[in-house]
Order: structure tokens, then sequence, then C-alpha cells
């Protein structure tokens, strides 16, 4: 057992990353397919964040959400400005509108056999802003429409735990295979602003260190190794707590040429506001106090702040006066983001050293982990069509319709890439691999919503439901989002009011940390979330 030392540093640096893929066979809960592995423990991004940014269900007004986010080719609704901006052509009068809304969100995680659940409810921004609609005064133009809106189009808002027994590995190989191929000793790695994040924290607290085996050869290992190799299996539980969203400002234009063709383009600005804070824990479950380990715990704070741009472009023909037929593209949303992390680690190694705690900040000498980064969402393309029973231009005599979209979003597509001052060639290195790892992990998949209203004089009744399949190449990983809704309408006297309820069911995986010499475990998320949101609106 060697002495710790810590020493200041002048500055933050950047931070070196090697990655390696490996492919495993699958048993019960065990990874196979891509497994990454960051070989240190920083604000790097990882294959995960592709999803933040444009894995979710579509968000819109009450009307909107009610009839599962079919807007394509719709239109006549505020939120076509974020699905088909040509839909803005359909009005001829102005709007404004507000939906405040509820969300009641119920995790279950299964990892290792066992299932354990968590809540979180709070309330959701939906779509608020107006439109305004006039008559043209262009030849052939019926009418033409702008638009400004803000909308939460994400809603991070989540909990997820999950816990079980593991024999075979723990967290901290990860931190003991780093040290053992950075080829320094301990005090310099503890000094090193690389591994202030992980392993420089393990080093400190003596989760790793250096022994002697039967042959006298100095080998490095985390202390739950040895409780692995005499048959224990490990606690494992890890909780993870994210808030925030995207919150997208957005100004449109359409115009309707002849009752025929509606063209429409929309330019987004979205706003990122996201914080995950994680805990991951290992205990030793024998209740012995003399094999030198009895827990460790990692907590984990990234907060993310960005802003991004993006342009949407859409299209609506009318061949016959009751059938409408969408075409929209999305351009990649480009962002421009800011990470800052704060990691603190606390080991009982019993008789071994102790209880020792400590935290990033002490080992850089009081500086936060920063990391400025572009990142590149993927592009989309939207085909729809609608069917309007009785399709007169007084929409007061509309009695019903149907309305469908097929999307496609090309996850491989999403890429990061490193920013701000003395970008290294180990940044960019990592980035390019980061690259190649998201184009092997993702893929290009469709989304499908279809929903329907029928309206009785000044009330209506709205039902829909909506498909997004799983976005991972390997089909193993069996994501997706399903979502069901229905809602009601009033519209009286230049007033209306919507209410509506939406149930997603969301699957997806999470890792609570990868390795590359070992297969890797995971836990399968089975999400569901209800959304009560409000649509108020009025004539101007």
């Amino acid at each position: 057992m060697l002495s710790r030392s810590v020493v200041k540093f002048d500055k933050h640096k950047h931070f070196q990353v090697n990655f390696s893929i490996k492919i495993s066979s699958m048993k019960k809960y065990l990874l196979s397919g891509i497994v990454l592995m960051c070989t240190y423990l920083t604000n790097a991004q990882l294959p995960d964040d592709v999803l933040r940014y444009s894995y979710f269900p579509q968000h819109g007004t009450a009307r909107n959400m009610a009839i599962g986010g079919a807007m394509g080719s719709l239109g006549g609704d505020i939120t076509a400005l974020y699905v088909n901006p040509a839909g803005l052509a359909f009005y001829r009068t102005s709007d404004v509108i507000i939906s405040p809304g509820f969300i009641l969100s119920n995790n279950k995680a299964g990892y290792l056999g066992k299932d354990t659940f968590a809540k979180r409810n709070g309330f959701d921004l939906g779509i608020a802003g107006a439109v305004f609609g006039f008559k043209s005064a262009r030849s052939k133009w019926t009418n033409e429409a702008f638009s400004i809106a803000v909308n939460q189009t994400a809603n991070f808002n989540s909990n997820v735990y999950y816990k079980g027994s593991n024999r075979l590995s723990s967290y901290s190989e990860e931190f003991a295979n780093q040290f053992a191929s950075s080829g320094q000793n301990i005090d310099d790695a503890i000094n090193n602003p690389r591994f202030a994040y992980g392993t420089g924290l393990a080093l400190y607290t003596y989760l790793v260190d250096t022994f002697r085996n039967a042959s006298g050869d100095l080998v490095i290992k985390s202390l739950p190794e040895f409780l692995q190799q005499s048959g224990i299996a490990l606690n494992q539980e890890k909780r993870i707590e994210t808030r925030g969203g995207i919150y997208e400002i957005a100004l449109g234009y359409a115009a309707n040429m002849d009752d025929k063709i509606m063209l429409g383009a929309s330019m987004g600005i979205p706003i990122v506001s996201y914080e995950r804070r994680s805990m991951y824990r290992e205990s030793d479950p024998s209740g012995l106090d003399s094999n030198r380990f009895s827990y460790f715990q990692l907590n984990d704070t990234v907060n993310t702040k960005g802003i991004g741009f993006n342009l949407k472009l859409g299209l609506i023909y009318k061949p016959k006066e009751y059938i409408r037929l969408g075409l929209a593209l999305h351009t990649p949303t480009f962002y421009s983001l800011t990470d800052r992390q704060s990691t603190g680690l606390t080991t009982n190694t019993e008789n071994y050293a102790g209880t020792q705690s400590t935290y990033s900040k002490f080992l850089t000498g009081g500086i936060e982990g920063k990391s400025l980064y572009t990142g590149l969402s993927p592009w989309r393309v939207m085909v729809s069509g609608s069917y309007v029973f009785r399709e007169v231009k007084d929409t007061r005599k509309q009695r019903a319709f149907i309305t469908a979209d097929i999307e496609y979003v090309n996850y491989r597509g999403t890429r990061f890439a490193a920013d701000g001052e003395n970008i290294g060639a180990a940044d960019k290195q990592y980035y390019s691999d980061l690259k190649a790892v998201t184009k092997s992990m993702y893929k290009g998949s469709f989304n499908y919503r279809l929903g329907g209203e029928l309206k009785f004089n000044t009330i209506m009744f709205r039902l829909g439901g909506a498909y997004y399949s799983s976005p991972y190449q390997e089909k193993l990983f069996k994501s997706s989002i399903i979502q069901a809704s229905g809602g009601l309408g009033y519209r009286n006297h230049g007033m209306f009011i919507d209410l509506t309820y939406a149930h997603n069911w969301m699957k997806d995986v999470n890792f609570p940390y990868r390795l590359t010499t070992k297969e890797n475990y995971y836990a399968i998320q089975n999400n569901q979330r209800g959304n009560i949101i409000l649509t108020v609106g009025f004539k101007l």
C-alpha cells in the first residue's frame, strides 16, 4: 500500500480518450453486440447521448397529442410549426394558444434478475404561441400565415433505479485497467487531471491499489475483485435522476396557392437544459469485516447547457377536396453545448485503509470539469396523408378526419465534435472514434403516427396512437416507444379548449458501466409516462 499525495493545478485541460469495441455472446441480461469503453471518466460524450437529442415522442398542443401527433398533412394547428410548417397555411384568421400540462412517470428496471421501481411526477410545458393568418395580396395565393411559438420538444424529467447481484465483474475494474495502461505511478496518476473523475478518485480512496501476487510480481487490482475471486457476488445498484428539457423557439411562414398547394418553412432555436445526478454503489453482502472491502459509492453530476439551430421545410397537396398529402424535411439540428461535471467517491476498505472520501474538485485544485463541444442531431423526413369528411372552407361544417404520418429518422447520422481553443490530436481522435461507434450502434428507423377526430357541432372527440421503432442496430436491444391517446375539444365564439391524456410505454436499456475485458450486463427499462395536457386558445 503506497502513500497518496495531491498537488494543485493551474488550469483545467482537455482529456485524452481511447476507445475499444467488443462483441460478446448473449446470455440472460448479458450484453451482445457493440460495447463502447471510455477509458477515463470525465464529461466526454458517449453513444448514449445520441438518443437524448432525438429519441422522444412528439409534443405539441392537446389536439395534436390526442391524435397521436399525426400533424404532417392535417394542418390548422400551431404544432405544424414543428412538424410540417405548410400546415400553417390553413389559417385564415389569427390564434393565441397556451398549453400547460402534467406528467406522471413510473419507471421499472430489471437488472440481473431483479425488478425495481421508481416514480417521478411534475409539470409539463406544452406549446405556447400565436399564428397570424391573413388574405394574400398576391395573385394565385389565397392566404398566408406567420407564426411564433415556444415548445418543450423533449422532457428529461425521469428517475431510474435498479439493483442486482453480480459475481463476474465490478465497476472498479475500469479504474484498475486505466491505471494499469497509463504507465504512471500512483501519485502521478492521482495528480493527473485526466483521471480526476474516476481513476484518480479510486486510487486516492484505495479502491484500486498495487499488490504482489504469488510469484512476487507487482499487479494492479481493485479490492472488489478479491471478493469475486473468492466466490462472493457483489451487490450493485444505480440511480439516475434527470431533469430539464429542450425548449424550442420557432418562427414560421406558410402560403396557400388556390387551396391546392401549401408551402411552408420554419426556423427552430432549441435551448438545452439538462441535469443528470447518478449514484452507483457496490457493496459486500457477506457481512465480514476483515476482507478489505465493505462498499464504494460514486456520485456524479453533469449539467449541460446549450443552444441550437434547425430548419423545417414542408409541402401539403390537395389532389381532391377531401384528401391532403404532406411531405416534410427536418434538417439536422446544430448544437453548441457545454458540459460541467463534478464527481465524488467514498470507499470503505475496512481493515485495509478504512473509510476514505474525495471528490473531483479536490484533485483539480477546485476547478470544475468543463467540456465544450458541438452536436448534430439526425435529419428527418416525413410523408403524410389525411382524409377529411365533408371538406369545406368553413371548418365548422367539417365532421371528421383521419390522418397518418410515416417518419424516417437517421439516428446513425448523429455527430459530436470538440469545440473551443487548444483542440488536440487526442480530442480529434476521440470524436472520430465516437462517430464510428455511433454508426455501428445505431441505424435509421421509422416512426408511425395515426389519429382521428369526430365532431359534433362544438364538441370534438379524438383518438390516436404512435409507434417509435428501435434506433439500435442490435436486435436484442428491444427499444421502442408506444403511445395511446385520447381527448376532447370545445370550440365556440372564438374560443377553444382541448384536453388530452397521452400514455407512453417506453422500452430501453441502461449500462451501469462498460468493460472491454469482460462481458457487460445491462438493465432493461420499461417506463410508463402519462401526460395530461390542456390547450386554451383565442381567435384574434
